[in-house]
């Protein structure tokens, strides 16, 4: 009677072991070979009557890839054969009859007889045309890296045209302290870490926070923006981490949050004193695991971010009123950054001002070429409460206003307290000192006459000579 395939291969097993593609090798417990497959000894070159019967560790698996020696006590077979645990090994190497070695993936299993353990079964194959293509794609991201970065190098240009119109709106200046700050900008922008950007309202927090996004490793990704001071406690949490449809009244649809739409890039949080104690509990979390849940939703999903903070409060005291997390405002000011209120660097007060007339001439279709000397003194003793955005402010409202081509600043300002009278009369000194020759620059030095400095800056032309004398003003050679 004719036997079925069934049956063929149940009355011999090694029928089915030798059709395998994988390599199969089969050791008793003092690590002997007793059975050898097919593709075994294809892939090794070395044969059945060679090795079976043989301690096989000396031939195939003798050495690391790199060379050095692998003792037989150290291979994970012979482990194997002391305690019947199961291994999967992907990082070692089998060597051929030839000498050359072949990157190989395999497992071990124990085998037993009636619950007694008597011998192992190695199953291997070889991984070459894999390591290859690892190595291959390894090849082709590196260089798509080089690629971006010849692009990047390209767009140096663009990103400086860039990185001009952020400085012309407001971050600019030579004073000491804005110099020392522009210095903690530039340490901590190449990095990842945390930034806390500290100052009163109106100091420009928000472009230092781009200014740092803009000069990050993330500069290709998106910097998103969230104004905390904007939101309800509810809203906010919807706003920072997204809702599913039907989470509360209104949610007609699922929305991603601004974590979602900040992912690779940076999240600039605003006003970040203004956030509930449970939005604060949240964002903890999502700053430590880079992970949280949507309002409404269970599914857990992972970001990676640069989270930038800015506040015109003082945390340190909320948190001893208890109302800011320790926790999180630590976790927070990790890299502080200190915006520099304008009176306290009146210096750079022309320089700003400057830049702001630019920008309001392009705006409102004026020509307005300078401040006239009395002007600067008037804004020079004022205490800008609300710094920049009080000076922008001020100076639309006076180019709006202006008829010629030199402001007359015509509002009134509250002056200096009398305690700051002899500090800010040196910085005004310097101020005037910077803007005069400012000034004369663009006149090309010329002090008398139509297009001169002096009647740009509302003088006659022997008291701008007796100014540049006091101040040492001399035109280079």
């Amino acid at each position: 009677m004719k036997m079925s395939i069934v049956e063929r291969f149940l009355a011999d097993p090694y029928l089915l072991l030798n059709a395998v593609g994988e390599g199969i090798y089969g050791f008793d417990l003092q690590g002997n070979a007793v059975f050898i497959n097919p593709a075994a000894e294809q892939m090794t070159g070395w044969q059945n009557d060679e090795l079976l019967g043989q301690n096989i560790h000396q031939y195939h698996h003798h050495s690391h890839a790199d060379g050095t020696p692998y003792p037989a006590c150290d291979c994970k077979i012979y482990a194997t054969l002391k305690d019947g645990k199961v291994r999967k090994v992907n990082d070692e190497v089998f060597w051929r009859k030839d000498g050359s070695s072949f990157p190989v993936e395999y497992t071990t299993a124990p085998v037993y007889r009636e619950d007694e353990l008597i011998g192992a079964v190695a199953i291997f194959r070889d991984v070459s045309s894999q390591r290859q293509t690892e190595s291959a794609l390894r090849t082709a991201l590196a260089d798509n890296q080089q690629l971006t970065q010849q692009l990047q190098a390209e767009n140096t240009y663009l990103q400086s045209e860039i990185q001009q119109e952020w400085l012309e709106t407001g971050l600019v200046g030579k004073s000491l302290v804005f110099q020392q700050m522009l210095e903690q900008l530039d340490l901590v922008a190449k990095t990842d870490s945390t930034v806390l950007i500290l100052g009163e309202n109106g100091t420009g927090k928000e472009l230092i926070a781009r200014n740092i996004h803009n000069r990050s490793l993330r500069q290709q990704s998106t910097m998103v923006r969230v104004n905390c001071a904007a939101f309800s406690a509810n809203l906010l949490e919807s706003e920072l981490f997204g809702h599913e449809k039907g989470a509360f009244t209104g949610a007609t649809e699922t929305r991603k949050g601004r974590f979602e739409l900040a992912n690779n890039g940076t999240l600039f949080l605003d006003e970040i004193g203004e956030l509930s104690l449970s939005a604060q509990s949240k964002l903890l979390r999502v700053i430590q695991e880079q992970e949280f849940e949507r309002v409404g939703g269970s599914k857990t999903i992972k970001v990676n971010i640069r989270l930038i903070t800015a506040t015109n409060k003082d945390l340190a005291a909320m948190v001893e009123r208890g109302e800011f997390r320790m926790d999180l405002y630590y976790r927070l000011n990790v890299f502080p950054i200190k915006a520099p209120a304008l009176r306290d660097r009146i210096e750079d007060l022309p320089l700003i001002a400057e830049v702001i007339i630019n920008k309001l001439n392009q705006k409102l279709g004026k020509n307005i070429q300078a401040i006239n000397n009395k002007s600067l003194v008037k804004l020079s003793q004022y205490q800008w409460p609300g710094n920049i955005r009080e000076l922008q402010n001020i100076l639309e409202r006076e180019v709006i206003l202006a008829k010629g081509a030199v402001l007359d600043i015509k509002q009134s300002l509250a002056k200096q307290s009398s305690g700051n009278r002899a500090s800010a009369i040196t910085l005004l000194a310097e101020a005037e000192k910077h803007h005069i020759i400012s000034v004369l620059k663009q006149c090309r030095w010329r002090i008398g006459g139509v297009q001169g400095a002096a009647k740009l800056l509302g003088l006659p032309d022997s008291t701008l000579r007796s100014k540049m004398k006091k101040l040492n003003i001399e035109r280079p050679v």
